[in-house]
């Protein structure tokens, strides 16, 4: 096919109209998530423990033991944001002064800045053509300071969750999965954010099921959980309607409670989750069946997954075979109104590559002394250096991510087919 059919340059895209939204909670909120938010309102009891005129209507309680019972974990608390749940996450694991966390090169900023929250060096590793953590490079990375390993299951994707924990088994290390971008993803049949010691949730605006700001913290352990419940609620575990202490001896803590509002909303988008998951799979399922004739005759292929299965589906990513190509195919792409960019610019700043991570890069925190890596726990000497995983900015600077969601319909689905194989003839 010539180039000239190309919208790009002035020929007829292969849909008339822009591709669908990508917020899946948000754009199935309805009369449900209403309903439940007035019945709180009204009660005038927005706080998860007691209120004025009312007791507790306990939204955030059953949210958590709706969400436990869901992913198959014993414990889960309702924390403010993802952001939230990881600082939870890592201090109930004991992370602090000196300890390293190994986090991959591809994630969002917040999973970094968690660990220097509380006071640990994040430490970064390569991700694999799965776009996530690579074990081997993991493996590289551990030195005696290494105390944990963040995975992330990125756009989506599970990571090789069976290498990981072995590793950190082999080496004593606590694992703390970051799930904010894959809730009701899964692993060989496990779901994702119940194979670490104590994981992260997102329920922020753009995730699977949102509450606008919100997150929560999954562990089978009870003592991970008493110190997560301990530090998300300024040491408060005191309060009797958590249960018994034992010998559970409270610490300092923040104020990361969830309101009642969230965990109405929580409840009910969670109801909603599979069904905006089959939606988003069945989706990914078709266009990446009618694209793979196109991928195998033009060169290029969907990135790899560990379980292509358990991926919760909320994009397509093509590996190019290089960044000059990738950059005229996702241009090419959404000129045919199929909404497609690339992961790696080194020019255009996004805080999903550790390449752009300015404040992490330069070592820059609000305190004046530069802890935690002027820490004197600290014996490492880690230094951030623009080019510090080659492989992870080859990959992503090559890599071609178009946007799913469950409002893409297979008519939508037929139109991405048409043109993906229009754009891959023209230029590949």
């Amino acid at each position: 096919m010539s180039k000239d059919k190309l919208a790009l340059y002035g020929g007829q895209p292969a849909r008339p109209t822009a591709w669908p939204n990508t917020y899946p909670g948000a754009l199935s909120i309805g009369a449900e998530e209403e309903q439940a938010v007035l019945e709180v309102i009204r009660s005038q009891n927005l706080f998860r423990y007691y209120g004025a005129a009312t007791p507790s209507l306990n939204k955030v309680k059953s949210f958590e033991q709706a969400f436990a019972a869901y992913a198959g974990a014993k414990h889960a608390l309702g924390v403010t944001s993802g952001t939230a749940a990881l600082m939870t996450a890592l201090a109930a694991a004991g992370i602090g002064p000196g300890d390293e966390v190994i986090i991959p090169a591809y994630t969002w900023i917040a999973t970094a800045t968690a660990v220097v929250w509380n006071m640990g060096i994040p430490v970064i590793a390569e991700v694999d053509e799965t776009l996530t953590l690579d074990p081997d490079d993991v493996e590289r990375k551990i030195t005696p300071q290494t105390k944990a390993i963040m995975p992330v299951h990125m756009r989506g994707a599970p990571c090789n969750m069976e290498r990981l924990m072995a590793i950190a088994k082999k080496h004593g290390l606590m694992v703390i999965e970051d799930t904010a971008q894959a809730n009701g993803g899964y692993f060989r049949g496990q779901h994702l954010g119940t194979f670490g010691h104590i994981n992260a949730f997102s329920l922020q605006y753009s995730k699977m099921i949102t509450t606008g700001e919100g997150g929560a913290v999954l562990t089978n352990s009870h003592e991970l959980y008493r110190r997560a419940q301990a530090y998300h609620d300024g040491g408060g575990i005191w309060r009797k309607t958590e249960g018994d202490l034992g010998d559970f001896l409270p610490f300092t803590g923040v104020n990361f409670r969830m309101t009642e509002i969230t965990g109405a909303l929580a409840g009910i988008q969670l109801g909603r989750l599979e069904g905006l998951l089959a939606r988003q799979r069945a989706a990914k399922a078709r266009i990446t069946a009618g694209t793979a004739a196109i991928c195998q005759a033009k060169g290029f292929a969907a990135r790899p997954s560990n379980d292509a299965a358990g991926d919760v589906g909320v994009c397509l990513v093509y590996l190019l075979p290089d960044a000059d190509a990738a950059q005229l195919f996702a241009k090419a792409l959404s000129a045919e109104n199929i909404s497609a960019h690339t992961l790696f610019t080194p020019a255009v700043e996004d805080w999903h590559v550790y390449y752009h991570w300015g404040p992490i890069m330069e070592k820059r925190t609000a305190n004046r002394l530069g802890c935690p890596w002027t820490c004197p726990y600290y014996e490492g000497q880690y230094a951030y250096r623009p080019d510090a995983c080659p492989r992870s900015l080859e990959l992503l600077g090559r890599a071609v991510h178009v946007d799913l969601s469950p409002m893409v319909t297979d008519a939508d689905a037929d139109t991405a087919i048409a043109g993906i194989t229009k754009v891959a003839e023209a230029l590949l």
